[in-house]
């Protein structure tokens, strides 16, 4: 199995899924600037012509892209992590939390805001707009230790999200204090500590080189 990825980029929700699982695989980071694989040069879009992270090659050689549907696949891959849900209104559910991260808050508020070349007009009438999905996350989290009766792929997703609030000044982390909770809660979790400290070294050596470029 094979995980093209991003440091700090949606695609450490994989890496945080696949720690929970104990599974192996090979991280193949992807220069999201220039769209290089690093350990070989090789073009990223000729394996996904969209050139985004992630992407899953399988075992058997099937390539699969979109954050939710690869979050998908390691929960049905590794029943016994339990990170995914029964079948009917359980699995519904984690659709309802994968659709909501991914639209609200991945694509709908953390975007554009992470673009440096978005205009301060438009980052201010995102945060305007969709800052009351934070809100809707702060009443629901109230009393809950994760999005389901226990942590899921959907948890590795928006702890992903959330963790992007350190580079994104507009969005005070310590306004949703429930949310704020659960953040921390999870960033202790083995699985997440580990993600994030890996990838966040990876992410430091990815501006060194881009500068250095410059």
């Amino acid at each position: 199995m094979e995980l093209y990825f991003s440091p700090l980029a949606c695609s450490m929700a994989t890496r945080i899924a696949l720690y929970e699982a104990g599974a192996s695989a090979d991280y193949l980071e992807v220069d999201p600037k220039t769209k290089a694989v690093l350990k070989d040069g090789s073009d990223f879009t000729e394996v996904n012509p969209l050139g985004l992270v992630p992407t899953l090659r399988t075992d058997d050689g099937a390539v699969l892209t979109e954050n939710a549907a690869i979050l998908q696949y390691v929960a049905d891959r590794f029943p016994q992590a339990n990170l995914g849900t029964g079948a009917g209104m359980e699995r519904s559910r984690l659709h309802q939390w994968l659709c909501f991260i991914g639209t609200e808050l991945h694509k709908g508020l953390f975007v554009t805001l992470l673009d440096k070349k978005a205009p301060q007009d438009a980052k201010t009438y995102v945060v305007e707009k969709n800052l009351s999905r934070l809100d809707y996350l702060e009443n629901y989290l109230q009393g809950r230790e994760y999005l389901l009766d226990h942590f899921s792929v959907a948890d590795a997703y928006l702890v992903t999200v959330i963790n992007w609030t350190m580079a994104t000044p507009p969005v005070e982390l310590a306004k949703w204090p429930a949310l704020t909770a659960y953040y921390e809660r999870l960033r202790a979790r083995p699985s997440v500590a580990k993600a994030i400290a890996e990838e966040f070294e990876l992410y430091k050596a990815e501006i060194a080189r881009h500068k250095a470029a410059a």
